[in-house]
Protein backbone atom coordinates (compact mmCIF):
# COMPACT_ATOMS: atom_id res chain seq x y z
CA UNK A 1 0.00 0.00 0.00
CA UNK A 2 2.76 2.60 0.47
CA UNK A 3 4.59 1.42 -2.38
CA UNK A 4 2.13 2.18 -4.12
CA UNK A 5 1.50 5.94 -2.68
CA UNK A 6 5.21 6.51 -3.27
CA UNK A 7 5.08 5.43 -6.99
CA UNK A 8 2.09 7.79 -7.41
CA UNK A 9 3.74 10.36 -6.02
CA UNK A 10 7.02 9.92 -7.57
CA UNK A 11 8.12 11.01 -11.23
CA UNK A 12 9.70 8.34 -13.07
CA UNK A 13 13.81 9.10 -12.95
CA UNK A 14 15.49 9.34 -16.10
CA UNK A 15 18.93 7.08 -14.70
CA UNK A 16 19.98 3.95 -15.47
CA UNK A 17 17.03 0.91 -14.98
CA UNK A 18 18.06 -1.15 -11.82
CA UNK A 19 19.64 -4.51 -12.47
CA UNK A 20 16.32 -7.28 -12.44
CA UNK A 21 16.73 -10.34 -10.40
CA UNK A 22 17.31 -13.64 -12.24
CA UNK A 23 18.20 -17.33 -11.32
CA UNK A 24 21.92 -17.56 -9.90
CA UNK A 25 22.83 -20.00 -13.18
CA UNK A 26 21.71 -17.41 -15.64
CA UNK A 27 23.48 -14.89 -17.19
CA UNK A 28 23.52 -11.85 -15.29
CA UNK A 29 21.20 -8.86 -16.69
CA UNK A 30 23.90 -6.48 -16.68
CA UNK A 31 25.99 -7.86 -19.69
CA UNK A 32 28.87 -8.94 -18.13
CA UNK A 33 29.22 -12.52 -19.06
CA UNK A 34 29.16 -13.59 -15.63
CA UNK A 35 26.41 -15.98 -14.11
CA UNK A 36 23.87 -13.67 -11.58
CA UNK A 37 24.66 -15.45 -8.64
CA UNK A 38 28.78 -14.51 -9.16
CA UNK A 39 27.96 -10.86 -10.34
CA UNK A 40 24.97 -8.27 -8.99
CA UNK A 41 23.67 -11.63 -7.29
CA UNK A 42 26.52 -11.65 -5.03
CA UNK A 43 25.91 -7.60 -4.31
CA UNK A 44 22.17 -8.19 -3.47
CA UNK A 45 23.65 -11.04 -0.67
CA UNK A 46 26.09 -8.84 0.35
CA UNK A 47 23.88 -5.94 0.95
CA UNK A 48 21.25 -8.15 2.37
CA UNK A 49 23.68 -9.62 5.00
CA UNK A 50 24.38 -6.21 6.11
CA UNK A 51 20.99 -4.71 6.83
CA UNK A 52 20.57 -3.22 10.37
CA UNK A 53 17.59 -5.07 11.31
CA UNK A 54 15.84 -2.71 13.81
CA UNK A 55 16.51 0.80 12.16
CA UNK A 56 14.40 3.04 14.36
CA UNK A 57 15.44 1.19 17.79
CA UNK A 58 15.94 3.41 20.41
CA UNK A 59 13.63 6.74 18.87
CA UNK A 60 10.70 7.79 20.63
CA UNK A 61 8.32 6.31 18.96
CA UNK A 62 9.84 3.53 17.10
CA UNK A 63 6.57 1.30 16.47
CA UNK A 64 4.94 4.70 14.88
CA UNK A 65 8.27 5.26 12.90
CA UNK A 66 7.98 1.67 11.71
CA UNK A 67 4.01 2.62 10.69
CA UNK A 68 4.57 5.81 8.87
CA UNK A 69 7.57 4.01 6.41
CA UNK A 70 5.65 0.57 5.73
CA UNK A 71 1.47 0.95 6.24
CA UNK A 72 0.27 4.63 6.34
CA UNK A 73 -0.32 6.56 3.61
CA UNK A 74 -0.35 10.07 4.80
CA UNK A 75 0.68 10.84 7.83
CA UNK A 76 3.14 13.56 9.76
CA UNK A 77 4.68 14.12 12.93
CA UNK A 78 6.91 16.74 14.39
CA UNK A 79 10.41 16.22 15.90
CA UNK A 80 13.13 18.02 17.24
CA UNK A 81 16.46 18.26 16.41
CA UNK A 82 19.55 17.38 18.63
CA UNK A 83 21.50 20.61 19.43
CA UNK A 84 24.30 19.79 17.19
CA UNK A 85 21.96 19.70 14.28
CA UNK A 86 20.67 23.28 15.11
CA UNK A 87 18.03 21.93 17.90
CA UNK A 88 14.71 23.16 15.79
CA UNK A 89 12.05 21.63 14.72
CA UNK A 90 11.56 19.42 11.46
CA UNK A 91 8.75 17.47 10.50
CA UNK A 92 8.52 14.41 9.44
CA UNK A 93 5.99 12.55 6.76
CA UNK A 94 5.05 9.86 4.97
CA UNK A 95 5.67 11.08 1.59
CA UNK A 96 6.82 13.81 -0.28
CA UNK A 97 6.05 15.35 -3.71
CA UNK A 98 7.93 13.81 -6.72
CA UNK A 99 8.73 11.50 -3.68
CA UNK A 100 11.55 13.80 -2.18
CA UNK A 101 13.60 12.43 0.31
CA UNK A 102 13.38 15.84 2.56
CA UNK A 103 12.86 19.47 1.89
CA UNK A 104 13.06 22.91 3.37
CA UNK A 105 10.13 24.81 1.92
CA UNK A 106 9.91 28.73 0.90
CA UNK A 107 8.77 29.72 4.31
CA UNK A 108 12.08 27.64 5.86
CA UNK A 109 9.91 24.89 7.09
CA UNK A 110 12.18 21.52 6.46
CA UNK A 111 10.25 18.36 6.26
CA UNK A 112 11.76 14.81 5.52
CA UNK A 113 10.06 11.62 4.18
CA UNK A 114 10.10 8.51 5.34
CA UNK A 115 9.24 6.38 2.42
CA UNK A 116 11.64 7.33 -0.30
CA UNK A 117 12.75 5.53 -3.67
CA UNK A 118 16.30 5.02 -2.26
CA UNK A 119 17.26 3.18 0.29
CA UNK A 120 20.41 1.51 1.71
CA UNK A 121 21.07 -1.04 4.63
CA UNK A 122 19.65 1.57 7.20
CA UNK A 123 17.12 3.42 6.86
CA UNK A 124 17.41 5.16 9.92
CA UNK A 125 20.93 6.72 8.29
CA UNK A 126 19.24 7.79 4.92
CA UNK A 127 16.45 9.12 6.55
CA UNK A 128 18.79 11.24 9.05
CA UNK A 129 21.19 12.17 5.42
CA UNK A 130 18.18 13.41 3.98
CA UNK A 131 17.33 15.63 6.86
CA UNK A 132 20.37 16.72 7.72
CA UNK A 133 20.89 17.86 4.02
CA UNK A 134 17.71 19.92 3.91
CA UNK A 135 18.12 21.62 7.71
CA UNK A 136 21.37 23.32 5.66
CA UNK A 137 19.86 23.66 1.75
CA UNK A 138 18.10 27.08 0.74
CA UNK A 139 14.94 27.66 1.05
CA UNK A 140 12.31 26.17 -1.50
CA UNK A 141 15.10 23.34 -2.22
CA UNK A 142 14.06 19.84 -2.22
CA UNK A 143 16.52 16.50 -1.66
CA UNK A 144 17.09 14.30 -4.48
CA UNK A 145 17.02 10.82 -3.96
CA UNK A 146 19.97 9.19 -2.94
CA UNK A 147 20.73 6.52 -0.23
CA UNK A 148 23.08 7.97 3.15
CA UNK A 149 26.91 8.34 1.82
CA UNK A 150 29.41 8.20 4.75
CA UNK A 151 29.17 4.62 5.60
CA UNK A 152 28.94 3.50 8.94
CA UNK A 153 30.19 6.91 10.65
CA UNK A 154 27.13 8.55 9.15
CA UNK A 155 25.14 9.91 11.60
CA UNK A 156 21.60 8.07 11.97
CA UNK A 157 18.35 9.51 13.20
CA UNK A 158 19.37 8.76 16.74
CA UNK A 159 22.43 11.06 16.61
CA UNK A 160 20.33 13.74 15.11
CA UNK A 161 17.12 13.69 16.81
CA UNK A 162 16.73 15.39 20.57
CA UNK A 163 15.81 11.59 22.45
CA UNK A 164 13.94 13.61 24.56
CA UNK A 165 11.68 14.65 21.69
CA UNK A 166 8.06 12.90 21.29
CA UNK A 167 6.80 11.25 18.31
CA UNK A 168 3.00 12.70 18.04
CA UNK A 169 1.33 10.89 14.68
CA UNK A 170 -1.38 12.78 12.97
CA UNK A 171 -3.11 11.23 10.48
CA UNK A 172 -4.26 12.68 7.25
CA UNK A 173 -7.34 11.58 3.93
CA UNK A 174 -5.06 12.70 1.97
CA UNK A 175 -1.77 14.66 1.37
CA UNK A 176 -3.45 18.42 1.09
CA UNK A 177 -1.24 18.88 4.10
CA UNK A 178 1.76 19.34 1.10
CA UNK A 179 0.11 22.94 0.26
CA UNK A 180 0.17 23.96 4.19
CA UNK A 181 2.03 27.19 3.33
CA UNK A 182 2.36 27.07 -0.30
CA UNK A 183 1.05 29.66 -2.26
CA UNK A 184 2.29 28.58 -6.00
CA UNK A 185 2.38 25.28 -6.82
CA UNK A 186 3.98 23.54 -9.89
CA UNK A 187 2.18 21.62 -12.32
CA UNK A 188 4.28 18.66 -11.46
CA UNK A 189 3.92 18.71 -8.18
CA UNK A 190 -0.01 19.60 -8.85
CA UNK A 191 -0.02 16.34 -10.95
CA UNK A 192 1.97 14.72 -7.77
CA UNK A 193 -0.31 15.23 -5.22
CA UNK A 194 -3.42 14.48 -7.47
CA UNK A 195 -1.32 11.04 -8.11
CA UNK A 196 -0.83 10.45 -4.58
CA UNK A 197 -4.39 11.51 -3.38
CA UNK A 198 -5.87 8.76 -5.83
CA UNK A 199 -3.77 5.86 -4.60
CA UNK A 200 -4.72 6.74 -0.40
CA UNK A 201 -6.43 4.50 1.37
CA UNK A 202 -8.51 5.66 4.48
CA UNK A 203 -6.53 4.98 7.41
CA UNK A 204 -6.43 6.07 10.92
CA UNK A 205 -4.31 5.66 14.01
CA UNK A 206 -6.29 4.15 17.45
CA UNK A 207 -5.93 6.35 20.17
CA UNK A 208 -6.15 4.22 22.82
CA UNK A 209 -3.26 1.63 22.11
CA UNK A 210 0.31 2.40 20.32
CA UNK A 211 0.70 2.39 16.73
CA UNK A 212 -2.29 0.33 15.74
CA UNK A 213 -4.16 1.57 12.22
CA UNK A 214 -7.35 0.94 11.25
CA UNK A 215 -7.65 1.03 6.99
CA UNK A 216 -10.31 0.59 4.78
CA UNK A 217 -9.33 -1.36 1.49
CA UNK A 218 -12.69 -1.33 -0.67
CA UNK A 219 -15.34 -3.10 1.22
CA UNK A 220 -13.04 -4.74 3.64
CA UNK A 221 -11.33 -2.82 6.90
CA UNK A 222 -8.20 -4.01 9.01
CA UNK A 223 -6.74 -3.22 11.67
CA UNK A 224 -2.89 -3.25 11.79
CA UNK A 225 -0.86 -3.08 14.93
CA UNK A 226 2.92 -2.79 15.01
CA UNK A 227 3.95 -4.13 18.63
CA UNK A 228 7.65 -3.41 20.49
CA UNK A 229 8.06 -6.99 22.12
CA UNK A 230 10.27 -9.38 20.87
CA UNK A 231 8.76 -12.04 17.91
CA UNK A 232 8.85 -14.94 19.76
CA UNK A 233 7.85 -13.85 22.76
CA UNK A 234 5.22 -12.25 20.77
CA UNK A 235 4.28 -15.00 19.27
CA UNK A 236 3.91 -17.33 22.26
CA UNK A 237 1.39 -14.26 23.52
CA UNK A 238 -0.71 -14.80 20.89
CA UNK A 239 -0.60 -18.46 20.58
CA UNK A 240 -1.98 -18.60 23.97
CA UNK A 241 -5.10 -16.36 23.36
CA UNK A 242 -5.24 -18.43 20.16
CA UNK A 243 -5.19 -21.50 21.89
CA UNK A 244 -7.98 -19.81 24.55
CA UNK A 245 -10.15 -18.50 21.57
CA UNK A 246 -9.18 -15.00 22.53
CA UNK A 247 -6.95 -13.68 19.72
CA UNK A 248 -10.27 -11.52 18.08
CA UNK A 249 -8.62 -8.10 18.55
CA UNK A 250 -12.50 -6.98 18.66
CA UNK A 251 -16.46 -9.14 18.65
CA UNK A 252 -16.35 -10.30 14.90
CA UNK A 253 -12.29 -9.56 14.15
CA UNK A 254 -10.27 -12.46 12.78
CA UNK A 255 -6.55 -12.45 13.36
CA UNK A 256 -5.79 -13.14 9.81
CA UNK A 257 -1.40 -13.50 10.21
CA UNK A 258 1.34 -10.56 10.71
CA UNK A 259 4.21 -9.25 8.86
CA UNK A 260 7.75 -8.07 10.16
CA UNK A 261 8.51 -4.79 9.31
CA UNK A 262 12.25 -3.38 9.67
CA UNK A 263 12.80 -5.78 13.11
CA UNK A 264 9.10 -5.39 14.73
CA UNK A 265 6.27 -7.68 13.76
CA UNK A 266 2.67 -6.74 12.77
CA UNK A 267 -0.24 -8.53 13.31
CA UNK A 268 -3.26 -8.37 11.29
CA UNK A 269 -6.60 -8.73 11.94
CA UNK A 270 -9.75 -8.53 9.25
CA UNK A 271 -12.60 -6.57 11.32
CA UNK A 272 -16.43 -6.10 10.23
CA UNK A 273 -17.36 -3.85 8.41
CA UNK A 274 -18.84 -0.99 9.31
CA UNK A 275 -17.01 -1.23 12.15
CA UNK A 276 -14.71 1.93 11.89
CA UNK A 277 -11.99 3.04 14.40
CA UNK A 278 -13.72 4.62 16.89
CA UNK A 279 -15.80 1.51 17.77
CA UNK A 280 -12.81 -0.60 17.95
CA UNK A 281 -10.77 1.83 20.81
CA UNK A 282 -12.42 -0.06 23.85
CA UNK A 283 -11.82 -3.73 22.41
CA UNK A 284 -8.08 -2.75 21.54
CA UNK A 285 -7.30 -1.67 24.30
CA UNK A 286 -8.36 -4.82 26.10
CA UNK A 287 -7.05 -6.75 23.55
CA UNK A 288 -3.56 -4.38 24.58
CA UNK A 289 -4.16 -5.52 27.95
CA UNK A 290 -5.09 -9.65 27.25
CA UNK A 291 -2.12 -9.40 25.22
CA UNK A 292 0.66 -7.82 27.67
CA UNK A 293 -0.49 -10.47 30.09
CA UNK A 294 -0.08 -13.36 27.70
CA UNK A 295 3.10 -11.83 26.71
CA UNK A 296 4.81 -12.04 30.26
CA UNK A 297 3.84 -15.48 31.22
CA UNK A 298 6.97 -17.47 30.95
CA UNK A 299 5.69 -20.77 31.19
CA UNK A 300 5.58 -23.90 29.19
CA UNK A 301 3.02 -23.80 26.21
CA UNK A 302 0.72 -26.49 26.25
CA UNK A 303 0.59 -29.22 23.91
CA UNK A 304 -2.67 -26.85 22.35
CA UNK A 305 -0.87 -23.58 22.47
CA UNK A 306 1.98 -24.93 20.97
CA UNK A 307 -0.37 -26.11 17.43
CA UNK A 308 -1.70 -23.01 17.72
CA UNK A 309 2.21 -21.36 17.92
CA UNK A 310 2.54 -23.35 14.78
CA UNK A 311 -0.87 -22.05 13.03
CA UNK A 312 -0.08 -18.44 14.11
CA UNK A 313 3.66 -18.58 12.97
CA UNK A 314 2.93 -20.27 9.39
CA UNK A 315 0.76 -16.69 8.52
CA UNK A 316 3.11 -14.62 8.28
CA UNK A 317 4.82 -12.45 5.61
CA UNK A 318 8.47 -10.77 5.52
CA UNK A 319 8.07 -7.44 4.65
CA UNK A 320 11.26 -6.41 5.82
Amino acid sequence: MSRRVREAAAVPAGGPAEIPVVGGREPCPCGSGRRYKACHGRAAREESARLVARPFEGLAGECDWVALREIVPAATARVRLAPGYGGGEAGVVTVLPMAWPAMRRSDGEVFVALQTTASSVDPSRDVAAALVAAVRSEPGTPVQPAPASGGPSAPRLQDVLDPDGGFPVVVHAGFDFWLDGVEDLTPEVRDSLERANTAAVPTSRLASVEAAYWCRIGDREHLRWVLPQPEEDLLDGLARLHAAGASAVAPGARYVGAFRAHGLLVPVWDVQAGTGPEELEEPAAGFGARLAEAVADRGPLTSEQRRARAGVASRQLTLR
